[in-house]
């Protein structure tokens, strides 16, 4: 049994079963995953996977098994390297971030210029997605963490814990008879054409639960991921928009207003995931320090070890 034949059945199973796309994602030839694959089943004395002729279809149950303690090796030698690299040079390395737009465009800014300060030879990548890719980016080790509202708690291997609160705002034209309300409603809101977020981001899922209890159905005009596109068609007096407080700015948005609508949709939580098991580096702890004051290295290291599962803001 060796490494290779652990990364050549785990690759195998990240191409849907094709071994010459795993071949070539590991830089080898097909015959020779094949071969690997089959000397390590004779050696464990079950089959790893189904077959059809001489093509692989899929994980037995006991394949299954094996794939899981092969992620798990796989993970340990990965972390191992990164602990080398670390103790070498301690202030330098890659350090790759997916994320949100909203997340990316308002959030992070400040927090990657401060972090930029302190380790100016950290070679740092954002990437963007929807919450589901940004937490399989992470799962995949395509990336160091997630940042996200929607979707990243409890997804499998993760670890997640709480940055930061915050509401939504209803933004409008300066002369919207919206702004006329002390305390604006459901109602109000569903008698204008909405424009809002795709159902995927930043508290979308509470925006249309809210309606819902109402037995509300607004007009939802225009979905967008990103908080600027909401704003330019508000402008255009196409409709009013349903945004995160974050990403509005009275001096950057003159020619908008926003009402806090927090009492309806309530409070989300921003949170940050990072693989169950994974070796932080330690400016990945300063990151995540510098991204939520709330945490430190301690807390976050518990939480890793399953010891702060609940913690919350």
């Amino acid at each position: 049994m060796n490494l290779h034949q652990l990364r050549f059945v785990r690759e195998a199973v990240r191409q849907n079963y094709n071994l010459t796309d795993a071949a070539k994602a590991l830089f080898t030839s097909q015959p020779g995953v094949s071969k690997a694959i089959i000397e390590l089943e004779e050696e464990l004395g079950v089959d790893i996977f189904t077959r059809h002729g001489k093509r692989i279809r899929g994980l037995t149950e006991p394949g299954r098994l094996v794939l899981e303690s092969v992620e798990l090796i796989m993970q340990e030698i990965d972390s191992l390297k990164r602990i080398g690299k670390e103790y070498a040079a301690q202030d330098s390395g890659s350090f790759t971030i997916a994320t949100t737009h909203t997340q990316a465009r308002y959030t992070l800014p400040k927090v990657v210029q401060a972090f930029m300060v302190k380790f100016p030879k950290v070679r740092l990548s954002l990437l963007q997605g929807n919450p589901r890719q940004i937490a399989e980016m992470v799962q995949r080790d395509q990336a160091d963490l997630a940042i996200a509202t929607e979707s990243i708690a409890g997804v499998d291997n993760l670890v997640t814990l709480p940055c930061y609160q915050w509401e939504h705002v209803v933004v409008v034209t300066p002369d919207h008879p919206l702004l006329k309300s002390k305390s604006v409603t459901l109602e109000e809101i569903a008698a204008f054409p909405v424009i809002t977020y795709d159902s995927a981001f930043a508290g979308r899922s509470k925006i249309d639960h809210a309606f819902s209890l109402r037995g509300l159905k607004p007009d939802v005009l225009l979905e967008a991921i990103d908080a600027d596109v909401i704003k330019t068609y508000v402008e255009l007096g196409m409709g009013i928009g349903i945004i995160a407080g974050m990403a509005f700015d009275a001096e950057r948005d003159r020619n908008l207003r926003a009402i806090s609508v927090g009492h309806l949709f309530g409070m989300n939580v921003s949170r940050v995931a990072v693989k169950q098991g994974a070796y932080l580096r330690s400016y990945i702890y300063t990151f995540i320090e510098l991204l939520a004051p709330t945490l430190n290295r301690k807390l976050i290291e518990q939480a890793m070890r399953g010891e702060h599962e609940n913690y919350e803001l």
